[in-house]
């Protein structure tokens, strides 16, 4: 199968052309007429990963390896050392980012792992109505994100509604209408602007909340490709934090 065959039928799952405009999505490393047998699916990527990858394969990421242009090329930082050794072992690569945010994976965290139904969607944000008091929540999100430890900003005791964006969302904070923002990476002044909004905040990491980017590709792929196809359909994704 070549690269443009998987390139398309991506496109066709989640349209490119809905990504951001700061966003790198799309084919990335490679050539659309290079055949390919092993597909491999991460979240992004490290030297550990990429040495691990059979030669000639396609790695589909969350995360674009490369967002702004690239003046000089020395590798001696993360994304031209890992472009090198890419480019050394001919393999392809193509992110999926902003694109299936707003079509899959913010919904498949909402309802496939928290267990919430989505009554409205707005891009990024998806809301679903609760009925938890903020402790049980917060315990709920602990369980179904195995979360080491949940970052929070409590103004209500009770929360009705929720709204959840996938990976780093706190600049979405002026658009939120909820009693409970779920995202990642929230800083100290997101959680003062939060707190002057009355908006709760429960943080449920970047890593922790985006993995399942490999979990939902898979079963995309799996759905959209001939039994078969490929020798195999290898999923792979590691957080780059550890806790104590």
């Amino acid at each position: 199968m070549t690269i443009k065959k998987i390139y398309d039928l991506l496109d066709e799952i989640s349209p490119f052309e809905l990504q951001e405009k700061w966003d790198n999505s799309g084919l990335i490393v490679g050539a659309y007429e290079t055949k390919i047998k092993k597909i491999y699916i991460s979240l992004d990527l490290d030297d550990e990963l990429v040495d691990s990858l059979e030669n000639g394969s396609l790695v589909i990421t969350h995360h674009p390896l490369i967002f702004s242009p690239i003046k000089t090329v020395n590798f001696d930082n993360y994304q031209t050392k890992l472009l090198q050794k890419l480019i050394k072992k001919d393999i392809s690569l193509i992110s999926m980012h902003t694109n299936i945010d707003k079509t899959h994976l913010n919904r498949y965290v909402t309802e496939e792992v928290l267990g919430f139904e989505v009554n409205e969607q707005n891009d990024f944000i998806c809301y679903a109505n609760i009925d938890m008091s903020f402790k049980q929540l917060q315990k709920h999100l602990e369980n179904k994100l195995d979360l080491e430890y949940s970052k929070s900003v409590k103004c209500h005791k009770h929360i009705k509604k929720v709204a959840v964006t996938t990976g780093s969302g706190m600049s979405l904070i002026p658009y939120v209408k909820a009693d409970c923002f779920l995202t990642g990476d929230i800083k100290y002044h997101d959680a003062m602007e939060a707190k002057s909004k009355k908006i709760s905040l429960i943080d449920i990491g970047h890593y922790e909340s985006e993995k399942y980017f490999v979990t939902l590709m898979m079963g995309l792929l799996e759905k959209n490709l001939k039994k078969n196809q490929l020798k195999g359909i290898i999923t792979v994704s590691k957080n780059p934090f550890s806790y104590k």
